[in-house]
């Protein structure tokens, strides 16, 4: 297993759709794993495979919910249902969400409470996640870098605009940058 760079927005696989997965192979094993081992490094609770350059359509998670179960696993060719937003005011503190490809910062954001993923794992088999609270919002973040949306293309004023700042400010936005997890100093 290796350590994989994750890659910062701008760079052009983050904001494109990712392709389906054809090929179920040792390859894609491999790339499951190293995403396993990069995100916990990182550390993460979620990776998507363009986050690390990929442009297919696999994530990877981990959470750990209030009762103290684990929930780990991979998808494959995700779907993902969603119950309806709601319209209260965002909360600041339990709405906002960070992302490791815009490393350091956290940002309040709107997501649906209930999700329902579906797909399969790296063998084909069936996986089927039922998720609320805070690890739904995991799910739909990940299922979003699939579709070349990341969380700051989502947010509100004022809000976006201070994303936008802190981009332009470090100097992201432009392809060729990433950090590595383990090694790269990533304080914004």
């Amino acid at each position: 297993m290796t350590i994989r760079s994750i890659t910062i927005t701008g760079e052009p696989v983050l904001h494109a759709v990712a392709q389906p997965v054809t090929d179920f192979d040792d390859e894609l094993r491999t790339l499951v794993a190293d995403m396993f081992e990069t995100m916990d490094e990182a550390p993460g609770v979620g990776l998507a495979a363009p986050q690390v350059g990929v442009g297919l359509r696999v994530f990877v998670y981990t959470y750990e919910d209030d009762d103290g179960v684990l929930h780990r696993g991979h998808v494959v060719n995700p779907e993902l249902w969603i119950t309806p937003t709601s319209v209260e005011e965002l909360d600041l503190e339990s709405e906002s969400e960070g992302c490791l490809s815009v490393p350091g910062e956290r940002y309040p954001l709107r997501r649906a409470e209930r999700a329902v993923l579906t797909g399969v794992d790296v063998d084909g088999a069936p996986v089927r996640v039922e998720a609320d609270g805070w690890f739904a919002r995991i799910l739909q973040h990940e299922y979003d870098h699939l579709n070349g949306v990341l969380y700051v293309d989502r947010l509100v004023d004022p809000h976006a605009h201070a994303a936008r700042r802190v981009i332009k400010k470090a100097g992201w936005g432009k392809p060729g940058l990433s950090w590595l997890p383990g090694t790269d100093d990533i304080d914004a």
